[in-house]
Order: C-alpha cells, then structure tokens, then sequence
C-alpha cells in the first residue's frame, strides 16, 4: 500500500522551495488524471477529498482505488481528509487507512479550536498519520459550509505561533485573503501578513482557495513560506465545461468511455500547470 502521511513531503518542499499541489478529487476520472499527470511529470502529490466527497464515493472505495493506483505508477500518495470538523470521523478514517487529515475547527473559539485540534493529533500521531489545522476563516463554500465575507477572518501571527506550539500540528492553513469556489472580484492577498505567519511558525503553510489565483500570487505565496496548494474549483470547472461542449457536439452521445475523455483532458492541463505554478516537477 502506498499510502503515506504528508508530512515528510511538505517538510522537502519547505526545504527546497516549492509547494505541494493538493487536488480534491470528486470522482474515477478526477483520480485517475491527478494520479497520470503528477506521475508523468513526476511531482509529489496530495489527493483530498471532503467529507461529502468520501460520503459519496465510499471511504474503502477511495482508498482502494488510490492505493491500486500508487501501486500501478510507483507514485506514493498521501490522501487527505480535507475540512474534516469531527475527531470520530477522522478517527474512523485513519483506521481504514488514510495517513493525513485536516481537522477544521476554525469556526469554534479559539481555545476550543485548540482542544479538538490537539485530540485530532494525538490520535493521528499513533497511527503515523499527519495533522493540518486552520487559524483563521476562508471566505466562499466548502462542501455545505458556507462562509460569507462579513465571517471571514484574517489568521493572526502571534495566535498562530501559539496554535501551532498548543496544538503539535504538522501544517497550518492560513486565511490570507483566498477564498473557496469561485472569486468575483480580483483576490487581494496579504503576503506582508504571510511573511509575518511564517517568521512566527516553524510547519509548513498550507493555501486553500488557490482557484482562480495567478500564477505569479501562488509562486509569491510560495516564496513566503507556502508549501501546499489546495485546488478544486478549476478541476469541477474544467471537467464540467469539457463535458458540456461534448454532449453540445454530440447530442446523442450515451458512452461514458467516449464522452468523459474531453472532461478528462481539460483536468489535465489544469494539474499540469497547477505542478508547473508549485514548482514541483520531477521532485518526488
């Protein structure tokens, strides 16, 4: 099984500079092109997927399919627990053997964010499995959260190097101004901000929303202390879209072997120039 925590690959790409990409897969197709493409270009590589995203597909089937394909590409992948709220959830996870896992408590009061942080690492750390957390709160959706921009709130560097020394997290995910689903005005981030985080804590850092981000906001991101990139929206994108402008074309089409191929090159190139913006080809 070829399963791994996250851990020691975000540790290396701290060290050298680059970022991890974290792509949240939502179906077979999604797997199969993150795993194909980031073994081509041989690039580490995280697989996430949410609680809806396991609920839907099955936890033993995604985590079977995973490892077949790790096996089949000698491409080890960690898969990641992403926005998880709940200790039993991920505990329940971790046995079935996944090996990292975001618990977000980032809506809950700090001193309860901390509690139910540090009962997630210490029962992730026995099983070797890795532990992300979140200060602070996105703006945008997230499975059926939904947070409004009046809710969101920037991470705060001197709570975060507390957070991080409370809780014995291996990655923090910070709230720098990014957003999840789409962004209807141009992203501002707060890199001064990012510096700040990173001069306060020693773990890696960790963007979500990173959709719609230039190129040269996610290798700036990057530069500041950046070491994993979570990308969803444009994956959904590109394969809806890619899909769509097939049954437009083809009206009467009933194949999915046939019409899921131009869903899946559209996700295809977006993985590739997501490993090419994170600077991680042919790190693994």
């Amino acid at each position: 099984m070829f399963i791994i925590s996250s851990k020691n690959s975000l540790l290396k790409a701290q060290r050298e500079g680059y970022a991890v990409p974290a792509f949240n897969i939502h179906n077979l197709e999604t797997l199969q092109v993150v795993v194909e493409t980031a073994s081509d270009m041989r690039a580490p590589l995280i697989v996430a997927g949410t609680p809806g995203t396991f609920a839907s597909a099955g936890t033993d089937n995604l985590l079977a399919l995973a490892a077949e394909m790790a096996r089949h590409y000698n491409h080890p992948l960690a898969v990641h627990l992403d926005h998880h709220e709940t200790l039993q959830d991920i505990q329940n996870k971790i046995m079935a053997g996944a090996r990292s896992a975001m618990i977000d408590g980032s809506h809950l009061p700090f001193e309860e964010n901390v509690a139910l942080v540090k009962s997630v690492t210490a029962f992730c750390h026995r099983y070797d499995a890795s532990v992300e957390a979140e200060l602070g709160r996105l703006g945008g959706q997230e499975d059926d959260r939904v947070v409004g921009d009046n809710d969101a709130l920037y991470t705060d560097p001197a709570q975060a190097r507390d957070f991080v020394e409370q809780t014995g997290i291996d990655a923090l995910a910070v709230a720098i101004g990014t957003a999840h689903g789409f962004y209807h005005a141009e992203p501002r981030l707060d890199f001064a901000r990012l510096a700040a985080i990173r001069a306060a804590v020693e773990v890696p850092l960790v963007l979500h929303g990173a959709s719609g981000l230039s190129a040269a906001d996610i290798q700036k991101a990057i530069s500041l202390g950046i070491c994993k990139v979570n990308v969803a929206t444009e994956l959904k994108v590109a394969f809806s879209t890619g899909l769509k402008r097939y049954f437009h074309d083809h009206p009467d089409a009933c194949d999915p072997r046939h019409y899921m191929q131009p869903a899946k090159a559209a996700m295809k190139e977006v993985v590739r120039q997501v490993i090419h913006r994170c600077g991680c080809e042919g790190k693994l």
